[in-house]
């Protein structure tokens, strides 16, 4: 079983959805037990880093993503990725979970095309640059969908996968032990996609 970890940020319907087709079963859950449960957890998420943070620290399960992410796979998916670093300077200079070593930074910081906008939204190629388990049924080059302003950086060694915009290479797929993250939503990304998240379901 994978539980979903329900914190207030996002529509979750896609992700259930897309789980459901593959026949995965999936629970959402704010509750510790059910995490305890689970098979595997993933850790979606949309809006702004800070108050992502705070809604995950009411609910009281950090304590419990941490221990479980040390005994099974958990995947972050876009801001649920961003919210796996150390740190994020998303409007204040916030705490992460610690799970990936690195930071989320502002996209616009690093882009020299002004004429690039950010978001970085829509569909991009994403390029393999290590092989893992995740990617057992996807193809390098393969398209995603991507939704964010702001991006993980400083952490090369737990990179699996970039997709080029402009002169960045943002950070698609991150792992670290049994932590992974999408920045792109697998669940929005198609057939590809799904691919990944079947393999995650494997794991």
């Amino acid at each position: 079983m994978i539980a979903i970890v329900d914190y207030g940020v996002g529509n979750l319907f896609s992700l259930v959805s897309s789980l459901r087709a593959l026949e995965l079963e999936a629970q959402v859950t704010r509750e510790a037990a059910a995490l305890r449960a689970a098979d595997r957890i993933i850790l979606p998420g949309v809006g702004a880093f800070g108050d992502a943070r705070a809604k995950l620290d009411a609910t009281g399960l950090v304590p419990v993503l941490r221990e479980e992410a040390a005994r099974k796979p958990l995947l972050g998916i876009c801001l649920g990725m961003q919210l796996l670093f150390d740190r994020s300077s998303e409007y204040g200079d916030h705490p992460g979970l610690g799970l990936v070593p690195g930071e989320v930074t502002d996209l616009r910081a690093d882009l020299e095309d002004p004429a690039l906008k950010v978001p970085h939204m829509g569909w991009n190629s994403l390029h393999v640059l290590r092989d893992d388990p995740l990617f057992r049924y996807f193809r390098d080059g393969e398209y995603v969908y991507y939704v964010h302003s702001f991006y993980a950086r400083n952490c090369a060694a737990s990179t699996l996968a970039v997709s080029q915009y402009g002169n960045v290479a943002v950070t698609g797929v991150v792992r670290s032990g049994n932590v992974w993250g999408t920045q792109f939503h697998p669940e929005k990304s198609g057939d590809a996609g799904l691919r990944l998240l079947k393999a995650f379901g494997e794991l």
